[in-house]
């Protein structure tokens, strides 16, 4: 079993992800402005019809073996207790969705026995609804607080009762600081720590029904894509035509959309919200995706509204090879970082290096309820790729003044390599 400080270490040098932005989902880096109504509904999209009958839930018992394997690695690490609170991983473990507010609403999950719940005394209800109906259950412990009363205290004594006032404490890494540091001074005898070698250590890799969940949000989302692309006209604007994304994907029965980014702001990896108007001849990278039963897609397109230029054409040859060469790279037992290397090594022969120049981030991200979630695909990470994985695989050439490529298709390893959920784009021209 891997120990934590060697699992962590395995992941130094790998970030989070860029800064959020606004868009369709938090997930989205791209900047965009609000989408556009573009008139009547153009016959590509209206002939798109919904696929959420595609769609099957993860259901009690594989998020029941989920808290098993939690359970197995607080052991491994040497901790008493997981704290989770609003967010994917309490989704990912309890199927509760829950907001984030200055009230302390947090799920305990001991390394032996029950979880339980410390809630808001008036929010009981709602949260025992979903409780009930996921791997929790209605037998669940909930521990309730009004509102004069201190929800730290409340989840010492809940330790304590447990065993753990002495314990080691793992908090989901986007658990606010208001409410572990409110923990740990209610329970000083306690050590604290990142919780991330089991809650990534579980959601890193994904299980059948999470990767049919994904190849279907993978789907839709290029499906809506084809669909706007087919509906792009000469003088629309980037607002217009992610207007049109966007309502593809409800067509297709998903909230999504993406960024839109024309011209000589496409060389800026996560774009301007600067107005921009699509004429004949002009390059548009496009990044974005949907979420089907709470799991992500994240893809990118380039094209040329009409006819593409030879350099432009040069460098999405490039392009398409690094994407390729990373895919090729990738399979169970590699260093992540190999991955990076692969892309990057395409695209410096080109003469679009060294290192950052041109290519100006990591080849991937790992992905699935999060737009953005361990592991990464990052130079000198030394994380051994492993079946089930999943990563977008997204080089990118950026010219500044001039345009920028970058294709993005979300990757699975698999037993024996690793496949794209999507078809790869082959040209400006003909992206789909």
């Amino acid at each position: 079993m891997t120990s934590r400080r060697r699992f962590l270490g395995s992941m130094s040098g790998m970030t989070s992800g860029f800064g959020l932005a606004t868009g369709w989902s938090p997930e989205l880096e791209i900047p965009v402005l609000p989408p556009q109504t573009p008139g009547p509904m153009p016959p590509a999209i209206a002939a798109l019809s919904s696929m959420r009958g595609q769609k099957v839930s993860i259901g009690t018992p594989e998020r029941l073996a989920r808290l098993e394997k939690a359970r197995r690695l607080l052991g491994a690490n040497r901790m008493g207790a997981l704290v989770l609170t609003g967010g994917t991983s309490l989704r990912y473990f309890a199927n509760i969705e829950w907001g984030l507010s200055e009230r302390l609403l947090a799920v305990i999950v001991p390394v032996t026995g029950t979880p339980l719940i410390v809630c808001p005394a008036f929010e009981r209800d709602r949260a025992m609804e979903q409780a009930e109906t996921g791997p929790l259950g209605r037998e669940t412990a909930v521990l309730t607080w009004d509102e004069h009363e201190s929800p730290y205290a409340l989840a010492a004594r809940a330790l304590k009762a447990r065993g753990l006032a002495t314990a080691t404490i793992g908090f989901e890494e986007t658990v606010r600081f208001v409410f572990s540091d409110g923990i740990a001074s209610a329970l000083p005898s306690a050590r604290f720590a990142s919780a991330t070698p089991v809650t990534a250590g579980c959601r890193m890799t994904k299980s059948p029904a999470e990767l049919a969940l994904m190849r279907l949000a993978a789907r839709v989302t290029l499906r809506a894509y084809e669909a706007a692309y087919r509906s792009l006209k000469d003088g629309m604007t980037q607002g217009e035509f992610a207007g049109l994304v966007r309502l593809a994907h409800e067509r297709l029965g998903f909230s999504g959309g993406a960024g839109v980014q024309v011209g000589a702001y496409s060389a800026l990896p996560h774009g301007s919200v600067a107005p921009q108007t699509i004429r004949e001849g002009s390059i548009l990278l496009i990044d974005g995706g949907c979420s089907v039963g709470g799991y992500q897609s994240d893809i990118s397109r380039t094209f040329v509204l009409g006819r593409a230029g030879d350099k432009m054409k040069k460098v999405f040859d490039i392009e398409l090879a690094a994407q390729s060469a990373a895919l090729a790279a990738a399979k169970p037992g590699v260093p992540a970082g190999s991955v990076d290397a692969a892309a990057r090594r395409v695209i410096e022969a080109a003469g679009y290096g060294p290192g950052y120049r041109y290519f100006t981030h990591r080849v991937g991200h790992g992905m699935g309820m999060d737009g953005h979630e361990w592991p990464y695909l990052v130079k000198d990470n030394p994380l051994p790729l492993e079946p089930g994985m999943t990563f977008s695989d997204e080089p990118g050439i950026y010219l500044p003044g001039e345009f920028g490529v970058r294709l993005e298709d979300d990757m699975v390893i698999t037993e024996t390599g690793a496949e794209l959920m999507t078809p790869q784009s082959q040209s400006l021209e003909r992206p789909f």
